[in-house]
């Protein structure tokens, strides 16, 4: 960890986009802290911790409200899950929805859609919809994964948010407040205290629910086509923001592509289709208390999508200009980690992502590993989908 213009600061190098991003922020923040595995987001930095005592920030909490990763413990055998990966992994592509605006293709109930917040003017049109996608994957780095364990047991892994509700939850709010467009501007931050902060706040949380709601009902899912059960659960969100105390004052602690850590709390923190994944722990310590309790969401993005893929009409789904991954570039490394791999475009590639282990060992002071994960099986979205989400 390192302070540029007492700003705490983990990783090696710093990107300087994201480093430009956190010091706007900290003009109006109270606190501010960047992740190991930080890159360039809108307005606020993926792996930016940005903390108001009295304000919030939907530019912080982004356009996948609630984004986040559960995992789960299964009690089955990695062994067995390895002896028939090519079919189960062919039954989860079948029976998920990975993609952009689709329908989950079983009908999803849950008490949240009796939450009396659908009444909010921001979300209420939004709720057929919603119950519509609950379930869904969507696009992007967002992913179901199977893995062993040190001990080789089974898990289940998954990374999804809010789906097309936190997009255009967001984008309602952006709007009202008048947030500047584009990457290198100042966040909006309302007051927590006004009409529109509480209406935000209401509708972060409703869409929280969702997210978990949504996160849950998958993991059960592939617990079933396993015919396993689930024997432990790890959850959390990296894209919200918690109403937590720190050095004594009460703050809006948002965390942006960054995971809460306070001491005994875990969480699962995947790594890239062809790495490892871990399940972690916050420890307390001094460092700890700097970073906000907070910890790395993933490994984080050393090359950009475009850069990877190459440019592309999404119309026609034309190659206007290659990339510098191809696909057998990906297939060869995840065929060499032994994964069996569904869907997934280029710009998701291994080659896209810094190493897990060595972000992880920027923060090695402030939490520890419990389990070590390795890829089994990985499903995402296909080559050609457009992801709308803008973090």
């Amino acid at each position: 960890m390192q302070y540029v213009e007492n700003i705490p600061i983990w990783g090696d190098p710093i990107d300087e986009g994201a480093l430009s991003q956190i010091k706007t922020c900290a003009l109006d923040a109270d606190a501010v802290a960047l992740m190991a595995d930080h890159h360039k987001g809108y307005a606020v930095p993926i792996g930016g911790v940005v903390a108001y005592r009295d304000a919030i920030s939907p530019s912080g909490v982004g356009y996948d409200i609630a984004c986040g990763n559960k995992a789960v413990l299964l009690d089955m055998p990695a062994s067995e899950v390895r002896a028939n990966i090519k079919q189960i992994m062919d039954d989860i592509w079948r029976s998920l929805s990975f993609g952009v605006g689709l329908n989950n293709r079983q009908s999803v109930d849950h008490a949240l859609f009796d939450d009396p917040a659908w009444q909010i003017p921001a979300v209420k049109s939004l709720k057929q919809t919603a119950r519509n996608q609950l379930g869904t994957i969507g696009s992007g780095n967002h992913y179901v994964d199977l893995f062993a364990d040190e001990l080789d047991r089974a898990w289940i892994g998954v990374h999804f948010g809010s789906r097309g509700l936190g997009h255009k939850t967001a984008t309602y709010f952006l709007e009202a407040g008048g947030a500047k467009d584009g990457m290198d501007v100042a966040p909006l931050v309302l007051p927590a205290a006004s009409d529109l902060g509480e209406q935000y706040l209401t509708c972060m949380n409703l869409a929280g629910r969702y997210a978990y709601a949504g996160r849950d009902w998958v993991c059960a899912e592939v617990a079933r086509i396993l015919g396993a059960n689930i024997l432990d659960e790890i959850h959390n969100h990296h894209n919200f923001a918690w109403r937590e105390t720190h050095n004594g004052v009460d703050m809006w602690v948002v965390r942006k592509g960054a995971t809460p850590a306070f001491p005994g709390q875990r969480g699962f923190v995947g790594g890239s289709m062809g790495d490892i994944s871990v399940i972690l722990e916050g420890i307390d310590s001094p460092e700890s208390k700097t970073a906000l309790h907070s910890t790395v969401h993933g490994a984080g993005r050393v090359m950009s999508r475009t850069a990877a893929r190459g440019k592309v009409n999404w119309r026609t789904g034309k190659v206007l200009s290659p990339g510098k991954i191809s696909r057998e570039m990906m297939n060869t490394w995840v065929q060499q980690k032994g994964v069996e791999l569904r869907g997934a475009g280029t710009d998701e590639s291994p080659h896209c992502y810094k190493r897990l282990p060595a972000v992880l060992n920027h923060h090695a002071n402030t939490v520890k590993i419990l389990h070590t994960l390795q890829p089994l099986g990985v499903a995402m979205a296909g080559e050609n989908e457009f992801d709308p989400y803008k973090d």
